[in-house]
């Protein structure tokens, strides 16, 4: 309040997990200002975009994190921010122009004023409490609008579901600014008394994961599959008590059965597995006493109030285990999107979201996922907004045209593949000329693509649409194939070296 920040003002902060972060958010909700968290993965062409888009007033940063520095990035994007009016840097050395987020907290505020500040400013439950972002199909971010009562139903339903109460230790990896680290970590444990607490890391280590759990008495934790996945693989895990842990919900890719079974011999906790979107939160668990098949086999049912009905592309509700287009309805679902009135509505049939997924649901109302009508690439649980990378792409003088395709890994399961077209004359980009490409671009690296193939052509429909199913299955194949020449290599004795 004493920088000038206002009710229904926006406040972005690119943070890690750490504890500024809730204070922040926090803070933010009492004076009834609007948090927009953001993904420490970010960076030029993103940032830019979101905080120009937010109409933001307040900016909080690291200085640096994982060797980038987020000042110098704000210093080069800040004139295009005409409604930013201050920056606060998480460092005790910043910028000019910029000021150190301890100035705020050590300021005795109690002192210099008026507590009944505070009393005065009235909190509506279905104001616009937060705005996220999300990756775009159209090549921009979407900003995901949620509300008090949105926010806190979603964490309500994990209370409920997983018989949560103030004796339980939560921890979270997943960062706070993604949707399943901001309800489910952030805010979750506020929701079961306060509990015993929530242990988070900035940076995933497994090893730490199962240090936590028997130091701080860990008792659930949520993640993508890959979190599971290199929990079970970690060396020495046997050496470890893991004995208070109940729960792991994985969320955000399928859990392979083979990962089930070996994370049952492993672990001493129930496996969950669910679905979700940021418009949404997670919508769908499976039961702590499901069986192995629903637990591999579907992505759970839905919560109590919250909707979901699988169509056929005339509307009609799909037999069971028919495949179909997913439509969801409920008390969590997101308020619209930011400044996208026209975009929102597009979204919406007869009051149902259509949630760009496809699936098939059973007699009991259990899901899964079998496709998605929305074109992203889901990896390790983040999406990768493919449209935006192809419209990069794109801008590179040597490509005529590029696709980005999801093509299967064992572990993230799936990665992206950049097919490319390249201009009469130009020679084939190789991976290093297209990172240099995109980080020139500010494309955060996470949406790199990690596997290159040239065409000469696409294969496409008789009126010259692109067939992204069959470069989906070309892709596959391909790799399949070579992945089975290096297994014949390897058993005939030969060892083949990967090139850099």
């Amino acid at each position: 309040m004493e920088t000038g920040l206002k009710k229904g003002d926006v406040i972005s902060f690119q943070l890690p997990n750490w504890n500024e972060f809730l204070i922040i958010h926090l803070a933010a909700t009492r004076i009834g200002t609007i948090s927009n968290p953001l993904i420490p993965i970010y960076r030029d062409r993103e940032i830019d975009y979101m905080v120009r888009l937010a109409e933001s007033k307040i900016l909080v940063i690291p200085d640096t994190f994982r060797s980038f520095d987020y000042t110098k990035m704000v210093q080069r994007l800040r004139p295009n921010w005409p409604d930013l009016e201050h920056v606060f840097v998480l460092s005790e050395h910043v910028s000019d122009g910029m000021r150190a987020f301890s100035d705020l907290l050590n300021e005795p505020w109690e002192e210099r004023r008026d507590r009944t500040e505070l009393d005065r400013v009235t909190l509506d439950p279905n104001e616009i409490t937060e705005i996220v972002f999300t990756s775009g199909t159209s090549g921009e971010p979407k900003g995901v609008m949620h509300t008090h009562n949105t926010l806190c139903v979603s964490s309500d339903y994990w209370v409920d579901h997983l018989q949560l109460t103030e004796n339980d230790v939560a921890f979270m990896a997943s960062t706070f600014a993604h949707q399943t680290g901001f309800l489910y970590g952030a805010r979750l444990v506020l929701h079961c008394g306060g509990g015993d607490g929530c242990f988070f890391q900035d940076i995933w280590n497994p090893r730490e994961f199962v240090a936590s759990i028997e130091r701080e008495k860990i008792t659930f934790t949520a993640g993508a599959t890959p979190f599971l996945q290199d929990t079970i693989q970690l060396e020495g895990l046997e050496h470890y008590d893991l004995r208070s842990l109940r729960a792991f919900i994985a969320v955000g890719a399928p859990i392979p059965r083979v990962l089930v079974r070996q994370a049952g011999e492993k672990l001493p906790c129930r496996i969950v597995s669910g679905w979700g979107q940021t418009e949404d939160g997670v919508v769908t668990l499976t039961l702590l006493n499901d069986s192995e098949e629903k637990l591999t086999e579907t992505d759970g049912r839905p919560f109590h109030g919250m909707r979901l009905k699988v169509v056929d592309s005339e509307g009609r509700i799909c037999p069971p285990h028919v495949e179909g287009s997913l439509l969801c309805k409920g008390p969590a679902l997101f308020v619209g999107y930011l400044k996208r009135m026209h975009q929102t509505l597009a979204e919406f049939r007869d009051g149902w979201f259509m949630t760009g997924d496809r699936a098939v649901m059973d007699e009991q109302g259990y899901i899964r996922i079998s496709g998605r009508d929305k074109d992203i690439i889901i990896r390790g649980g983040e999406n990768i907004p493919v449209a935006y990378v192809e419209n990069v792409l794109y801008e590179h003088p040597d490509i005529l045209a590029a696709q980005l395709i999801a093509v299967s890994d064992a572990r993230l399961q799936e990665k992206a593949c950049a097919c490319l077209i390249m201009k009469q004359g130009k020679e084939p980009l190789t991976m290093e000329a297209m990172r240099a490409f995109l980080e020139k671009k500010g494309v955060a690296k996470q949406y790199w693509p990690e596997h290159i193939q040239i065409f000469a052509d696409f294969p496409r429909t008789s009126s010259g649409k692109i067939k992204k199913f069959r470069l989906r299955e070309i892709l596959n194949e391909k790799m399949e194939d070579e992945s089975a020449a290096v297994k014949f290599l390897y058993l005939m004795g030969i060892n083949i070296v990967a090139m850099p």
